[in-house]
């Protein structure tokens, strides 16, 4: 270690048995998101869902999960989601992407990526990673994880000002 570095500190959390889900998928995605929703429905029965505008209705139309809706991705509904990653209420992410179009709120989506990865949040972008994790033997208890506790980063970072 150089001198000038530091070890930081870490909080432990608890991500439970009944885990907070985000569903999002971008439009071109949908129908496969739909398609992995319907087969791992007894699964996701088991815990909290929300998502993002028209993914979020569409689930719960063609599925009958009840899940909690935000707003669209390009009206704010990824930052939503980022938020409830803050506030500690999302505990897992699936976001079925489409990496071939652009899209017009792509600085949203690398943000809630990154608030995911900063709050060491799983994060699915595929298919084949959400078949992994929702596999897990994670998924069906509860799963301990530390996050940097940013309140002592605040505090040191005001006492070097």
């Amino acid at each position: 270690m150089a001198d000038g570095d530091k070890i930081l500190d870490f909080v432990t959390f608890t991500i439970s048995k009944r885990k907070n889900i985000a569903i999002i998928a971008h439009d071109n995605e949908k129908a496969k998101l739909l398609k992995w929703c319907i087969k791992n429905r007894e699964i996701l029965e088991k815990h909290n869902l929300c998502g993002t505008g028209t993914t979020a209705r569409m689930i719960t139309e063609k599925t009958g999960l009840p899940v909690k809706g935000y707003n669209s991705g390009p009206l704010g509904g990824d930052q939503q989601i980022g938020a409830k990653i803050v506030e500690g209420r999302i505990d897992l992410v699936i976001f079925f992407s489409d990496p071939l179009t652009a899209q017009p709120h792509d600085p949203d989506v690398k943000a809630l990526l990154r608030i995911a990865q900063v709050y060491d949040i799983p994060i699915a972008n595929n298919k084949a990673t959400a078949d992994f994790i929702i596999t897990s033997k994670f998924m069906n208890r509860d799963y301990m994880h530390e996050v940097i506790d940013f309140n002592k980063n605040i505090i040191e970072r005001v006492q070097q000002l």
